[in-house]
C-alpha cells in the first residue's frame, strides 16, 4: 500500500521541489500545502503530487483546514522548511500522524531551548541566554561578556545576526533588532565553523557529512567583496573533525532526534576545543545537499524520503570528492554588465566543475544581503582537498562581475 505523506512548502525554498520529486519517487501518495497557486507549481512537483491546496502556512488554523480537506489519512506529515518543521509537528499530533512531537520539535527550533537540552547532556555550547527586551540584552551581554552574538531564538542561517564587541556595537544591533521579538545572547567562539549534517532513521544516522564554511558565514554575510565558500569535505573520519563528529552524535540523541534530515554547525577552537552552534531538523539550504550529492554521486533527495517513509536508506555512500561551491557578488549595482576570468576558469579547471550557475549580463543583480547564493555560483569537485581549494580560491578571487 502506497503510504500518504503531507508534505509542507512542496515547491518553496526551491530545493523542496526535488524532495517532493523523492518522496514520490519512493512510492509515496504525496499532498501538498504552500503557498504557491497551484498553476505557480514547476512541473516536477505537479508531476509529483496526488494533491495539492494552496494556503497560508502562517495561519495554523487554515493550514489544520486545507490538510483535512485531502479527506486522507496521513502516515506521514513532513516539513523541511525551517519556519514549520513546529508546525508539521503540530500537524501530526492533531492527526494522529507518527514522528517527531511537537515538543522535541520546538528543541530544535527554539536556540536558548535547544542549547539548554544540549547543555544537560554535558555538552559544551556557547554560554547564552534568552532576552525580549534592549535591556536584557544589555543585561545578558554584561553577565556574559564581550564579544557576544545576537541572533533570533528562532532563525535560520544568519539572518538578523550579529557580532558585537562592545556597548557600542550591541546598540547598533540593537537597532537593527527590533523587529525581532526574541533573542539569544550568546558568547563568541573564536574558531573554525563547520556543519555536521545527518539522513537518521529513529535517530541512527544513516549518512554523515561535514562541511567547512570558508570564512564562517558571519563574516561573509557582513562584508560583500567576499566570495563564501562551503566545502563538502571526503574525509570526515580524520581526526581533526573526531571531536565534531562526536560531539554532534551526542547533540542527535541530546535532542532525541527520530527519522529525517539534520543540519548542525559546530566549532573547532584553536586549542581543540569544539563547541556546539545550532542544530535544525531539516536539511541545510544554499544547495549544500546537492554538494553532498556531488561527493557521493547519489540522490539525498530521494534517500531522505526513503529514510522518513521506509526506514530505509538503499544509496551506496562511496565519498569520492571533496566538494566547494563558491558564491559571487558583481561589483556594483542594477543589472550585470560583464563578467571576467570565466573563460579563463573554465579552460583551466572547467573539468572539475560540476556545475556553474552565474546570472549572465542584462540579468538584475539578487540582493546580497538577503540570499547565499548572491549572483550566481559555480560547484567544483576534486578527490584532493588541495586541489580543490586552490581552484576554489582561484574562482574566488579571478571570477569578477561587474553590475550598473
Amino acid at each position: 500500500m502506497p503510504m500518504n505523506v503531507l508534505f509542507l512548502a512542496p515547491n518553496y525554498p526551491p530545493e523542496m521541489q526535488d524532495f517532493t520529486r523523492g518522496l514520490a519517487e519512493v512510492g509515496a501518495r504525496v499532498y501538498g500545502i504552500g503557498d504557491s497557486p497551484i498553476g505557480g507549481l514547476v512541473p516536477k512537483v505537479q508531476r509529483s503530487l496526488a494533491g495539492y491546496r494552496q494556503g497560508r502556512l502562517h495561519d495554523r488554523e487554515d493550514t489544520l483546514r486545507a490538510a483535512a480537506s485531502f479527506n486522507v489519512k496521513f502516515d506521514r506529515i513532513e516539513c523541511l522548511w525551517e519556519p514549520f518543521v513546529e508546525l508539521a509537528a503540530d500537524l501530526r499530533e492533531v492527526f494522529g500522524v507518527p514522528g517527531m512531537s511537537l515538543d522535541t520539535a520546538t528543541g530544535f527550533r527554539d536556540k536558548e531551548l535547544m542549547k539548554q537540552r544540549v547543555e544537560a547532556a554535558g555538552l559544551r555550547v556557547p554560554h547564552h541566554a534568552r532576552a525580549n527586551t534592549a535591556d536584557e540584552v544589555r543585561a545578558a551581554a554584561a553577565r556574559i561578556g564581550f564579544p557576544i552574538i545576537v541572533k533570533p531564538i528562532a532563525g535560520a542561517g544568519s539572518a538578523d545576526t550579529f557580532r558585537c564587541d562592545d556597548a557600542a556595537s550591541l546598540e547598533a544591533a540593537l537597532q537593527k533588532t527590533q523587529h525581532v521579538k526574541e533573542v539569544s545572547v550568546e558568547e563568541f567562539v573564536d574558531g573554525d565553523e563547520f556543519t555536521f549534517d545527518t539522513v537518521c532513521i529513529d535517530g541512527v544516522p544513516a549518512f554523515t557529512n561535514v562541511a567547512w564554511y570558508r570564512p564562517r558565514p558571519l563574516i561573509a554575510r557582513t562584508n560583500e567583496w567576499i566570495s563564501p565558500q562551503v566545502v563538502v569535505l571526503r574525509n570526515p573520519e580524520q581526526a581533526e573533525l573526531a571531536g565534531g563528529v562526536k560531539l554532534g552524535l551526542s547533540v542527535l540523541k541530546a535532542l532525541q532526534m527520530g527519522s529525517g534530515f539534520t543540519h548542525m554547525e559546530w566549532y573547532r577552537k584553536a586549542n581543540g576545543e569544539v563547541v556546539f552552534g545550532e542544530i535544525g531538523a531539516r536539511s541545510a539550504g544554499g544547495h549544500l545537499v546537492d554538494q553532498m550529492n556531488y561527493a557521493n554521486d547519489i540522490d539525498l533527495f530521494r534517500e531522505w524520503a526513503r529514510a522518513v517513509v521506509w526506514k530505509s536508506f538503499e544509496a551506496r555512500v562511496i565519498r569520492r570528492f571533496n566538494v566547494a561551491i563558491v558564491f559571487k557578488r558583481a561589483q556594483g549595482q542594477g543589472r550585470i554588465t560583464r563578467i571576467e576570468g570565466l573563460d579563463r576558469f573554465m579552460m583551466r579547471c572547467g573539468r572539475h566543475v560540476a556545475t556553474e550557475q552565474l546570472l549572465r549580463p542584462g540579468t538584475r543583480r539578487r540582493d546580497w544581503k538577503q540570499t547565499l547564493v548572491s549572483d550566481g555560483f559555480v560547484v567544483i569537485r576534486h578527490p584532493d582537498l588541495a586541489s580543490t581549494l586552490e581552484m576554489a580560491d582561484d574562482f574566488a578571487t579571478n571570477v569578477q562581475m561587474f553590475a550598473e
